[in-house]
């Protein structure tokens, strides 16, 4: 589920925690670090369990409805299957998922009055209204499911239960929706344990994000060494402290990542550079990060392996 990019941040994080609080030690920093990669994962988990509790509005819609003096011929044909159909079915039927869902005690975080007011709102939706009225293919029930999470990521409330529990959502958000949708698109899952495939991998998480971060801190010194001279008339002081930190990745990664090629890094950590530093990082770290890409190859400083 974790890209490269994910660990990237979740790496530039913890060094920036690093440089900023004396009295944290690496120890701590690598146990918050993959506490963070086990909370990008309850996230996901929570989405799903959030969009299900959602879903499950339906059934006291659809009994409000028959309990009306006068009921429309909307209100007549209405019927919960926004959670009855074979898709969320294949959820709400999964032990294996209710077993994940009770380990993570998300009923813990449990506010139904938000669900309502979410379903409520969405419930209003002229596509929900044609998904009612119409006969609903496999393709129509993924349609209206994702129009539906769709509609919960821009709800306040849905951001704000998401926020409570869990601080990084903002970080997470992008991989999380990703991830979510899709599983929905999978459905029906055809692995009770669907889920465990959006567990991330050793490769992206252990190999490479926690190496990155180990090597980064570790090598910290020698590499603002190689930095300085491609600064030129800026002190190296004076280089805002994500800037730096960028910088030092960026420089692990040319010098200890064999796979993965020089302008893959460069590009990464200008999209890095745009999300978390100022409106002239950018810039600045293009241009440092390609002074020492042409410095260090010329050289011989970086080896790269070719991947077929």
């Amino acid at each position: 589920m974790l890209s490269r990019r994910s660990v990237r941040i979740k790496a530039m994080q913890f060094l920036f925690s690093l440089s900023r609080d004396e009295d944290l030690k690496f120890d701590e920093a690598a146990k918050r670090f993959w506490i963070s990669i086990e909370t990008t994962y309850d996230l996901y988990m929570y989405n799903l369990y959030l969009l299900m509790e959602v879903t499950k509005c339906a059934y006291q819609d659809a009994e409000n409805r028959k309990t009306k003096h006068l009921p429309s011929a909307y209100d007549k044909k209405f019927t919960a299957k926004i959670d009855t159909n074979p898709l969320m079915n294949s959820l709400s039927e999964n032990s294996e998922l209710s077993k994940e869902f009770k380990k993570r005690n998300f009923e813990s975080l449990k506010n139904t009055d938000y669900y309502k007011k979410i379903y409520n709102s969405f419930s209003k939706n002229e596509e929900y209204k044609k998904y009612i009225e119409s006969e609903n293919s496999k393709e129509d029930d993924l349609s209206i499911l994702l129009d539906l999470y769709r509609h919960c990521r821009k709800s306040e409330l849905f951001n704000e239960l998401l926020e409570d529990g869990y601080p990084q959502w903002i970080d997470d958000k992008s991989v999380v929706v990703g991830s979510v949708k899709k599983t929905l698109k999978q459905l029906p899952a055809a692995e009770s344990k669907f889920f465990d495939q959006y567990y991330p991998d050793d490769e992206t998480v252990k190999e490479y994000g926690f190496e990155l971060f180990k090597k980064t801190y570790e090598e910290n010194d020698s590499l603002l060494e190689i930095i300085k001279p491609t600064l030129k008339n800026w002190d190296h002081e004076r280089v805002a402290i994500i800037d730096m930190i960028l910088l030092k990745m960026a420089l692990s990664e040319y010098l200890y990542f064999e796979t993965i090629p020089t302008t893959v890094t460069l590009n990464e950590y200008l999209e890095v550079s745009k999300m978390y530093s100022t409106a002239k990082s950018k810039d600045f770290i293009n241009g440092i990060l390609d002074r020492l890409k042409n410095d260090l190859t010329e050289n011989k400083m970086i080896k790269k392996k070719t991947i077929k």
